[in-house]
């Protein structure tokens, strides 16, 4: 999917945080961050629509390198999902198994950029004031003002390794077919290369309708939030982050689950916006790459869980699209009581040896 990564790090994170306790070396303290605002002015939308400025915020770690062409070596783009940011990865389960000394990602030797993206973090977003009036943006927007952040805003003139989770395994494939000589390699984790339909389609409407409908979204214009939509959001958005395995296994009893689902809630409604929510949900409704996978040119190393609700393996979808593009692996990690549904694509451990063999097979 979507990641909903803020949302499904509270779905999943919090029953499987239970059994996977940080090592040591996660627990250090990560690598150095700076931040800062990149503003495209007079930024056109695909539906027609422009913002006078478009604000993309961003979080960096390490130093860009550059050859004596000037081109950068270094650039690592790392993509959110859908509810997410950037900083969603310098969590432990990630930063901590990539980031630090000697580790494939090393902050030290790579120049890592961590965007939010259009409607997300501290990017513009429909709550900054526009409500429902804020261009309708979808995914090829998304990338595109990704892609003038990078290039203008950063300087960057190529990617050494784009990879991106959820929403962000989607934009990988966008990044991909769009700027095919922009970057070495790609790594998407946790999605199809497909138009979202079927089930997948059927629960992100359920959540958009449960917005448009609630009679105190008030079109948009709300003064309090609309709280029935957003429990019932959240509610599609916890079962599709979830994994029957571990949440089985760390809620054992009905008092268990109950007192979970009530914690849930009581730590997350009120984080939520119910317009910045329809249209993240919104902005995947004309997502569909199938047909210009054979445009992508980097090695791609494709990865999904065996027990993501979202993207369920049995479908066969990913086994089947990874044929289309030229230089294309696809790897599915078996379910277990330690994979965290759709999460997993957050807890690097799990593929991060996929990772090592894409980095070394797109090595110059």
């Amino acid at each position: 999917m979507l990641d909903f990564s803020r949302l499904f790090l509270g779905a999943t994170f919090a029953a499987t945080l239970l059994m996977a306790m940080p090592s040591a070396a996660q627990q250090t303290p990560g690598p150095a961050t700076s931040e800062g605002d990149f503003v495209v002015h007079n930024f056109q939308f695909r539906s027609g629509e422009s913002l006078p400025e478009l604000r993309l915020h961003y979080t960096t770690l390490g130093k860009p390198i550059r050859d004596a062409h000037g081109r950068t070596t270094n650039a690592v783009l790392i993509l959110h999902g859908t509810g997410g940011t950037g900083h969603q990865f310098l969590q432990p389960q990630f930063a901590g198994v990539l980031f630090g000394p000697g580790q494939l990602l090393d902050a030290t030797r790579y120049y890592i950029i961590l965007p939010d993206g259009i409607g997300h973090g501290r990017s513009s977003k429909p709550s900054d004031g526009l409500h429902a009036h804020f261009p309708q943006y979808d995914y090829d927007d998304m990338v595109t003002a990704h892609y003038r952040l990078i290039s203008e805003g950063l300087g960057v003139s190529h990617l050494r390794l784009v990879m991106g989770t959820s929403m962000g395994c989607m934009h990988s494939f966008v990044w991909g077919e769009t700027y095919p000589d922009f970057m070495d390699a790609l790594m998407p984790l946790a999605c199809v290369p497909v138009q979202i339909a079927g089930r997948n389609r059927i629960w992100r409407k359920m959540i958009m309708d449960a917005i448009r409908d609630d009679p105190e979204w008030k079109g948009g214009e709300y003064k309090e939030e609309p709280k029935q939509a957003l429990r019932t959001a959240l509610d599609f958005l916890l079962m599709a982050g979830s994994a029957p395995i571990p949440m089985q296994k760390t809620l054992p009893t009905r008092d268990d689950a109950d007192k979970y689902l009530d914690d849930f809630f009581r730590a997350r409604l009120s984080s939520l916006d119910a317009n910045d929510l329809l249209y993240q949900v919104n902005a995947s409704r004309d997502y569909d790459p199938s047909q210009q996978l054979g445009k992508i040119k980097a090695p791609m190393m494709f990865v999904n869980s065996g027990d993501d609700f979202i993207n369920p393996p049995e479908l066969g979808i990913a086994q089947q699209e990874i044929k289309k593009v030229k230089n294309g692996k696809f790897v599915l990690i078996p379910a277990s009581e330690f994979t965290h549904g759709h999460s997993t694509h957050t807890w690097a451990e799990f593929w991060k040896q996929y990772m090592a063999e894409l980095l070394e097979e797109s090595g110059h």
